[in-house]
């Protein structure tokens, strides 16, 4: 396997077992450079302080002043010797001649060495080859009481003593360092581990690949894709999701509830518990949203949450459409039932020779049906309503209620232009929830149900106006009406009255609620000028 090809987390092994052998080595260098100076800068000051401290005696002075000052002066410069650990005392004249000696042989022979600074009243210290090989000395004068330099003291340490010294302390830093290369070798194999399986043992291309695949699948699915991490942040919104929530730039960062969503849908991103195609409502569209929360699995912690959102705008709009047509089919099946029985009648009628009967009778059930044809049709000239109208008041009437439209009814123009979907969605759903609320009050008022309707331009408004005799709204929920989930209806999904809102919303109107004995929805929106001309 080439290294191109080696996962990222053998080829980080790699640089950190590197990266860590190379500190080790350094550090080790730098503690061994240091180390050696330090050893040395002791021997210096022990064999400086050690000669010092020699000449500074009184008796080396005294035994300057004997005959001969070797009787008195090597027994003392060998107990000193051997009390301090040095390798040579020697004492001498000015001259250089040998006083002391560890060798007595060589007492009275010359000092193999620089001398000549100490002659002039200073210590020197220098490494020098002499007759026990090469060491590191000091040599320090001794003066009289006048000051005057009348010998010379020099103690030694060999070169291979302090050699010995130093190898003690790089046996100590060569088991610190290789003990760091073990810890540190040990850390990045457990990090190297983790980000295999983190990364599940991929090399670095492959991983650039997957994420531009993926960067690419993201954007490109037509379904709405958002990431929402633990914090309730979004992590992730693809284009789709933009598109549908209606957002204008990247949220990625900015926390769900600062997006301006109802707060249905921000609940519905909030929540760690799954969804599943449930309907949520924008201003514009209808969602249809499903959550997945995302767990680990070695732990179970919620690392976020996927949601989906698909656009059901268009197909639930097509719905409406349905039920309308499917209305108005019912509501024919019903009209054709009901002239089967009225032809039976007439055909009884003549058959019982009462010919005038069923003359009178058929043309008082064509009157009544005509009659009402004729008003929906007089007063609305937009196809749409007026067959939108005639098969609600079929479906009324064969309900047990009355549709009936107020005088003021008046739409002569062709075109609102309001898209037909939108008027479908918003007078049929009133007038469903009208006739279910007028039926419901039936045992509270008397009379037959009653629906009434309103619908015409007023100020370059399409105004569209339905009352029922129903028990009303409560005014501590008439602000919520609009809201998807909101119905009284125990089998209701509360979406119908949620799409009058949206769509209102949508195409810039208004929307009231008020009750008048039963209640009002009052919806007004805008047309184009030109279609009110």
């Amino acid at each position: 396997m080439t290294s191109r090809r080696w996962s990222l987390a053998r080829q980080l092994l790699l640089l950190q077992v590197t990266g860590v052998a190379v500190l080790v080595a350094v550090g080790a260098l730098l503690a061994y450079v240091d180390a050696a100076r330090t050893v040395d800068d002791r021997a210096r000051d022990k064999v400086t302080a050690i000669a010092t401290t020699i000449a500074d005696s009184p008796a080396v002075l005294s035994a300057l002043a004997l005959p001969s000052p070797s009787t008195a002066l090597q027994p003392f410069a060998e107990q000193v010797r051997h009390d301090t650990g040095v390798d040579f005392i020697t004492i001498m004249d000015p001259g250089g001649i040998r006083y002391t000696h560890p060798d007595p042989r060589l007492i009275g022979q010359r000092f193999l060495g620089t001398i000549d600074v100490a002659r002039q009243g200073r210590v020197y210290t220098e490494t020098y080859t002499g007759t026990l090989g090469p060491s590191m000395r000091a040599v320090v004068p001794v003066f009289d009481g006048e000051r005057r330099v009348v010998a010379l003291v020099s103690a030694g340490i060999k070169v291979d003593a302090i050699a010995a010294t130093l190898a003690q302390r790089i046996q100590t830093l060569a088991a610190v360092a290789g003990a760091a290369l073990v810890v540190g070798t040990a850390g990045s194999y457990l990090v190297s581990a983790r980000l295999r399986r983190q990364t599940r043992g991929l090399a670095p291309a492959e991983l650039s690949s997957v994420f531009a695949y993926y960067e690419a699948t993201l954007h490109a699915v037509r379904e709405g894709l958002v990431l929402v991490g633990a914090d309730e942040r979004v992590v992730l919104c693809n284009d789709a999701a933009r598109e549908l929530l209606g957002l204008a730039g990247d949220p990625a960062g900015a926390a769900v509830g600062d997006l301006g969503l109802p707060p249905s849908l921000v609940e519905a991103l909030r929540g760690q518990e799954p969804r599943r195609d449930e309907i949520h409502l924008t201003d514009v569209r209808v969602l249809v949203v499903s959550t997945a929360p995302v767990r680990s699995r070695a732990r179970a912690r919620d690392h976020g949450t996927v949601v989906t959102l698909r656009d059901h705008t268009d197909l639930q709009l097509l719905t409406g459409e349905l039920t309308t047509a499917r209305g108005l089919a019912e509501s024919l099946r019903s009209q054709a039932h009901e002239a089967a029985n009225r032809l039976h009648t007439v055909v009884s009628l003549v058959e019982m020779g009462r010919s005038q009967e069923a003359i009178e009778f058929a043309t008082a059930e064509l009157e009544i049906a005509q009659r009402l044809t004729d008003q929906v049709v007089g007063a609305v000239s937009e196809p749409v309503l007026a067959a939108l109208l005639l098969g609600k008041t079929a479906e009324a009437g064969e309900r047990g209620a009355e549709l009936v439209l107020t005088d003021d009814t008046a739409i002569e123009d062709a075109d609102t232009g309001l898209e037909s979907r939108d008027l479908i969605t918003v007078l049929g759903n009133l007038i469903d929830n009208a006739i279910d609320a007028a039926i419901e009050g039936a045992g509270e008022r008397p009379g037959r149900p009653r629906v009434t309707v309103t619908a015409k331009i007023e100020d370059d408004d399409l105004l569209l106006r339905v009352a029922d005799s129903g028990p009303g709204v409560p005014d501590e929920v008439r602000r919520h009406v609009f809201e998807r989930g909101w119905t009284t209806k125990p089998d209701g999904h509360g979406l119908g009255l949620a799409l009058v809102g949206q769509v209102v919303r949508r195409n810039g109107g208004s929307v009231d609620v008020t009750t008048d004995g039963g209640a009002v929805f009052t919806v007004r929106l805008p047309v184009r000028r030109e279609a009110v001309r």
